[in-house]
């Protein structure tokens, strides 16, 4: 971490190569960095991923309200986060997309923002969450998809951050999915591999 503090680099994931430095996820500014050549993916339209998103808020929302309220205060596998933190992180992750996008900047206060106390149980989540979801719907019907934003790991186009928070909030909801069937309730409304298909997710879920 003083390397990378040195290289101006707040916080992982990096890629650094003698001082010259790569600083979130970037994949074509890495493959520069190391020398190879880099085929850029297809990527989903803007209007799928929107889709996609509000797929997965619905399905955060449907998951949290399931789980039994004694269960929301059990950390989450490798992370000193609770259940109840994890589905609020969702929902805010997604708001944040919006806030970054308008703003022009993406701190990362946000990322690690607390649920508010009077956020107490998954109904409270999902109540949350359903707001987040109006607020996207109204704003993503006038969104500009140009610029940049200046994000704690590095600046982002409009459209990278979009896709980023799409996988990021992917990710997490195949958390707490899992998390919820350990408990043997099966999720009420189940993703399908098809809803992460053409996202850059890692193969593991945590």
């Amino acid at each position: 971490m003083d390397l990378l503090r040195s290289l101006g680099v707040p916080r992982v994931p990096a890629v650094v190569v003698g001082d010259q430095v790569v600083h979130g996820w970037n994949p074509r500014k890495v493959a520069a960095l190391v020398g190879i050549d880099y085929i850029e993916p297809a990527h989903l339209s803007t209007d799928e991923l929107r889709q996609r998103l509000d797929r997965m808020l619905a399905a955060a929302q449907a998951a949290i309200r399931q789980f039994p309220a004694e269960r929301l205060q059990e950390k989450t596998p490798g992370r000193n986060r609770t259940v109840r933190q994890l589905g609020y992180h969702i929902f805010r992750l997604a708001l944040a997309l919006r806030d970054g996008i308008e703003g022009g900047e993406y701190p990362e206060a946000w990322i690690d923002e607390q649920a508010p106390p009077e956020i107490v149980d998954g109904e409270d989540i999902a109540r949350y969450g359903q707001r987040v979801r109006a607020c996207l719907q109204k704003w993503f019907g006038q969104a500009r998809w140009t610029g940049e934003v200046h994000t704690y790991y590095g600046p982002q186009t409009a459209y990278e951050l979009l896709e980023r928070t799409v996988w990021h909030v992917a990710q997490h909801v195949r958390q707490l999915s899992v998390l919820l069937e350990q408990t043997g309730i099966p999720p009420s409304l189940p993703l399908s591999e098809a809803d992460w298909q053409g996202l850059p997710l890692p193969q593991e879920i945590w």
